[in-house]
């Protein structure tokens, strides 16, 4: 078995090394992370594992800080070749002193370390100290793969840097975003990396095949979770007694806390989501994920939404009670939910299943009301998780502000014939109100089979078919 690779992680003060490091291993504790200059004092180590397996080793080290005048004394230092300079440098007082944290960046390249990814922040001009640093590095004698950071962001000036790295004979270069990293470019960075490295060039490959193996996985477990939440909230019912109805008061208080349960099923779905990416808690927020505690959960029962739910899947203005739940099982008083909740249960019944439509007769025969959440509610839920879900998939570990999901590129919640067809598949789920708690006597194979149908339209959402395992 061949070792792990070794990579050192170099570049200037605040270029976004431990950023990086945190992105490529996915751990968003790794570090320090903030805007101040010479966060990273010390080197630090830090292991990529994948499939269970070593593969990595990264080298996080302090910026270089005074490039410039230690070129110029290692210029002065003896040696017959400029490795051997940079040595007697190491040797001597001075990396003790004025260039401490210079001789820890080359200790860390000289000890081991297969090749260097040199760091830099694209929205830097190309100074005189940025070109001593690249000349630095090449007086190591190991492979230095640049990698141009943050080049997502405005004011990133890439074109200047490919010239200046093609100056200085760095034509091997690699893309990044350490806050949104480009797509793929996390696996294309291995991929380049071999190009320098050809010895290890069957590891770099499979550790690339890793990864993607990785998001894949990912991204299936995601809309998973996310089919789970939609059916577990479809099924949802809730009895009221023709008492509690009739008290105005009594049914408001029933219906919020129906709310809040249904916000309950929003939050552990938006909570998975997070911890799949290996986020932590806070680390989204529209506006106040995971907590859910502003407009994320009033957009589930936005009045206005909900109409215009309704008026993109043809059912006009008349969506049931303003709080997107019914209430109501009176024949004369059929809305929406009402309406696809007794369809659900005839279809039950044609299926072989009688007695939830005996309950529902019963109840109403006693004055007892249901409540179960409208159609253009699980529209909304099902777009909003799908929008997290896609954010942190694109999500660097690095960044320092929380995630923040733009209200406005998405307030339209689901609609057309996709929008027809998921709640076709979610159908099922209203006969059968165990299977919110994951039961039902007997029908878990029918659960499972809707969880994964659900699944397969969320993939094609994302455009391609869930793959059968």
């Amino acid at each position: 078995m061949n070792a792990p690779l070794v990579l050192a992680v170099v570049g200037h003060t605040n270029a976004g090394k431990t950023s990086l490091l945190r992105t490529l291993t996915r751990r968003v504790d790794f570090g320090e992370v903030s805007d101040r200059p010479g966060t990273t004092r010390h080197s630090e180590a830090i292991a990529l594992k994948a499939d269970g397996r070593l593969l990595a080793r990264f080298i996080d080290t302090p910026g270089l800080e005074d490039s410039v005048a230690l070129l110029e004394f290692l210029q002065r230092q003896p040696g017959q070749t400029r490795l051997a300079r940079v040595r007697a440098f190491l040797a001597g007082p001075e990396a003790q002193a004025r260039f401490e944290q210079e001789a820890k960046v080359l200790r860390a390249l000289l000890d081991g370390a297969d090749c260097a990814l040199l760091v830099i922040d694209a929205r830097e001009p190309v100074l005189p100290k940025y070109r001593a640093e690249i000349e630095i590095l090449s007086w190591c004698a190991r492979p230095v793969m640049p990698l141009l950071n943050f080049v997502g962001e405005a004011g990133a000036s890439a074109r200047h840097w490919h010239a200046a790295l093609q100056e200085c004979g760095l034509h091997a270069r690699a893309e990044f975003d350490v806050v949104a990293p480009l797509d793929g470019s996390e696996q294309q960075l291995y991929t380049d990396l071999a190009t320098l490295l050809p010895a290890q060039r069957a590891q770099l490959h499979a550790l690339a095949a890793a990864l993607a193996r990785g998001a894949r996985e990912r991204e299936q477990a995601a809309l998973r979770s996310i089919a789970e939440a939609l059916v577990e909230v479809a099924a949802m019912r809730r009895s009221v007694s023709a008492a509690d109805y009739a008290d105005a008061a009594e049914r408001a208080a029933v219906v919020q806390r129906f709310q809040g349960e249904v916000r309950g099923h929003a939050r552990r779905a938006a909570a998975a989501l997070l911890a799949l990416h290996a986020f932590r808690p806070g680390d989204a927020e529209l506006a106040e994920l995971p907590d859910l505690s502003g407009r994320w959960e009033d957009d589930l029962f936005n009045p206005l939404l909900l109409r215009e739910a309704g008026r993109q899947l043809g059912f006009g203005a008349a969506i049931g009670a303003s709080v997107g739940l019914v209430a109501d099982l009176a024949l004369a008083g059929l809305s929406l939910g009402v309406a696809t909740t007794l369809g659900a249960t005839v279809g039950s019944i044609v299926s072989g299943g009688g007695k939830p439509l005996f309950e529902k007769l019963k109840n109403r025969l006693q004055g007892v009301h249901e409540m179960s959440v409208e159609d253009p509610v699980l529209l909304l839920l099902a777009r909003r998780l799908l929008q997290l879900a896609r954010a942190l998939a694109q999500r660097g570990h690095g960044a320092v502000q929380a995630l923040q999901l733009a209200d406005e590129a998405d307030a339209e919640p689901l609609s057309g014939s996709g929008a027809r067809e998921l709640l076709r598949l979610l159908a099922p789920a209203r006969a059968h109100a165990r299977w919110e708690e994951g039961q039902g006597a007997g029908d878990g194979e029918e659960r499972e089979r809707t969880v994964r149908a659900v699944a397969d339209w969320l993939q094609r959402q994302q455009g391609r078919a869930v793959p059968r395992p």
